[in-house]
């Protein structure tokens, strides 16, 4: 069976709720990378999903919560000395930040329990709700569980970063999910794709997902403000260190060098890629999705050379990060088109 609504003005709003939930986990991506780039996501120490939706409501409490931060590695080694005011603004980004998923959840709830209530939801598009709302779910836990990594640990002032890329990835799932069921839902039908097409749009949502959690790993590691010049690294075509004999084979997400070096080598490849769809496709009905795509993946080269030569400052840092969701996005137009 295919998504269907059961009910013929159903369709607009269930759309428009789609749309409003993407707009959500898009804006909860750009609040989770300022999170991380201004390094706030260890200020709260517990995870509570209750009582933890309420701020520190006197100065006892905000002492306390200071307190805990205190014994984490990064008030140790990075904070240290740290005033009261200055760990009030790294947590109200951590808090915003949980803050705002709950009420993403809350939104996703509820509008299904509206449209299952109103018998507009077939088994199917029930089915597809059901698993974006766990995914969601999901997210939380990952959250935690990303958060986690930096508290307790002796040493570690950050986040683990293949968790931190875990946690973004499942993001970009489920906004990727959003958009695929909100074009279910639409009147505009697929194309008729061959095999090399449908391979073709696939390899490059793959790519692209790829690149988006090399970016992550990336971010965590602040990987971005160790080698800013272009188009070489400190002077080298291949860096040097590219594996670190302590790290081995976990260089590829644990090393700076590596890290960096597959950011850029993954960029180049898919600049390379939808070139070539361009060429290709450019006298058939793909030619839109392909134009859209690939001034999207120059846009973000271009900027991501930019924010990499200025040493990865925040707001240029989140407009790279936002912009490669938008090429995510473009990707999975193409890849619904082709399927």
């Amino acid at each position: 069976m295919r998504l269907q609504v059961q009910h013929p003005g159903g369709t607009k709003w269930i759309r428009a709720w789609l749309i409003l939930l993407g707009l959500m986990v898009y804006a909860m991506i750009l609040i989770g990378g300022a999170t991380r780039l201004t390094d706030s996501g260890l200020s709260i120490t517990e995870w509570d999903p209750i009582k933890g939706a309420l701020p520190p409501l006197s100065d006892t409490a905000w002492l306390e919560l200071f307190d805990k931060y205190k014994t984490t590695a990064e008030y140790q080694f990075q904070n240290s000395g740290m005033s009261l005011s200055e760990f009030k603004y790294i947590f109200w980004w951590e808090w915003g930040h949980r803050l705002f998923g709950r009420l993403i959840g809350m939104v996703a709830i509820l509008g299904f329990i509206w449209f299952w209530a109103r018998k507009w939801l077939n088994e199917p598009l029930a089915r597809r709700l059901v698993i974006l709302i766990g995914l969601g779910g999901l997210q939380g836990f990952v959250g935690w569980w990303m958060v986690a990594s930096g508290i307790g640990e002796t040493t570690r002032v950050d986040v683990a970063p293949y968790r931190l890329a875990t946690h973004f990835t499942l993001a970009l799932l489920i906004i990727g999910l959003i958009a695929w069921t909100w074009m279910d839902l639409g009147a505009k039908p697929r194309s008729e794709a061959s095999r090399r097409r449908k391979w073709l749009a696939t390899g490059l949502l793959v790519a692209i997902s790829a690149q988006m959690f090399a970016g992550a790993l990336v971010a965590g590691l602040d990987a971005g403000r160790s080698y800013t010049d272009w188009p070489l690294m400190a002077g080298e075509v291949f860096p040097s260190h590219y594996l670190h004999p302590e790290l081995g084979v976990r260089s590829l997400f644990e090393g700076r060098e590596a890290t960096q070096f597959n950011h850029r080598f993954l960029a180049y490849a898919i600049v390379a890629a939808v070139v070539a769809g361009i060429f290709v496709y450019r006298k058939t009905e793909l030619a839109r999705p392909f134009f859209i795509l690939a001034g999207l993946v120059i846009l973000q080269t271009v900027w991501g050379i930019a924010t990499l030569l200025g040493a990865a400052p925040l707001g240029m840092a989140l407009i790279h990060q936002g912009l490669g969701v938008l090429v995510l996005l473009a990707a999975v137009r193409l890849a619904w088109r082709c399927s």
